[in-house]
């Protein structure tokens, strides 16, 4: 089979196409046909050694959708033929995604619903999985509570508008002027420029006095206005590699609201399973789907990590072998 291959840490030029043997799943494994292989900043950093070296030859690639095309000894619940999606290998643990199959545990797997596309799927583990684990399992997101997303037309951000949007949330977010009607059409309430001088103050017009949720992936920017923009008992989820804003040492705006600050990352939850089948039943309803912004062939995956890394997209990327 093809295979994404990198035999040691270092740009996107380190990733290469070769044949190598099908591999066998283990007894609590599937082996998945791979229809698509989300492109993820973390898969970046498994290729580059900024996270837990892996041992290389390495297939990266965290999150996969595909078919069934074997079921270890002790697997239940799946057959051969099951359209499936998961997340959470391609990292020091196991092989990843980007290839023409990858064996996936069965606890980081579900069963695909019938109508929802493949390629979607195969970008939604990280970014739909985080956007409900933050919303949903962290901040406790409840209906008519004001909600701000920072950064909407990322794969997260994207995510979390519609999630949010689905349980009734009055959704704040912030972009590029280009990308305001389409986060609109995917249920943002009100959209803003993230560069206008008087964000924080319109921030605080549009949620009638404060944001209840917070979602944000720059914490070494935002962390103070977080704080600043909050409603009393508000709930600022982090998520994202950046450090803590140096300047986030007015923290009386924080104190005086009761404001709870929880940092996270998608791979402490405890079974990957839960959110996944949340994210699935958003998407056959319709309720969630994931932009493409464009997809690559196994030959271009090292233009697609340096595109995910420096380009701005609007939603995700993805690999289809």
């Amino acid at each position: 089979m093809r295979a994404v291959r990198l035999h040691e840490h270092g740009g996107p030029d380190v990733l290469n196409v070769e044949d190598v043997d099908r591999p066998e799943p283990g007894a609590d494994e599937l082996l998945i046909e791979v229809a698509a292989a989300g492109v993820n900043p973390v898969d970046t950093y498994f290729r580059d050694g900024s996270y837990e070296p892996v041992s290389v030859p390495f297939t990266p690639g965290v999150d996969v959708a595909g078919v069934v095309a074997e079921t270890g000894s002790a697997v239940e619940g799946f057959d051969e033929g099951d359209r499936v999606f998961g997340t959470g290998i391609g990292n020091a643990a196991a092989q990843g995604a980007y290839a023409e199959y990858a064996t996936v545990p069965t606890d980081r797997v579900v069963h695909l619903p019938d109508g929802v596309n493949a390629a979607e799927a195969g970008a939604a583990g990280v970014v739909a999985g985080t956007a409900w684990r933050a919303l949903i399992d962290h901040a406790n997101l409840r209906p008519a509570e004001y909600c701000l997303v920072h950064g909407g037309s990322g794969g997260v951000g994207h995510a979390a508008i519609q999630i949010a949007s689905a349980v009734s949330a009055r959704v704040i977010t912030t972009a590029a002027p280009e990308y305001h009607d389409d986060l609109e059409a995917l249920g943002a309430d009100t959209v803003l420029d993230y560069g206008r001088d008087d964000l924080a103050d319109a921030v605080l017009e549009a949620s009638d006095g404060g944001v209840d949720v917070i979602l944000d992936h720059r914490l070494d920017d935002y962390l103070q206005f977080d704080a600043d923009v909050a409603a009393t008992s508000a709930r600022v989820v982090g998520i994202g590699e950046n450090s803590p804003d140096p300047g986030f040492s007015n923290d009386g705006a924080a104190r005086s609201k009761d404001v709870s600050y929880q940092f996270m990352s998608m791979f402490n939850t405890p079974d990957l399973r839960v959110p996944l089948r949340g994210v699935g039943s958003l998407m056959e309803t319709g309720a969630l789907s994931i932009e493409l912004e464009e997809s690559y062939d196994l030959a271009e995956a090292g233009e697609a990590q340096r595109a995910v890394m420096e380009e701005s997209v609007f939603g995700k990327l993805v690999l289809e072998p």
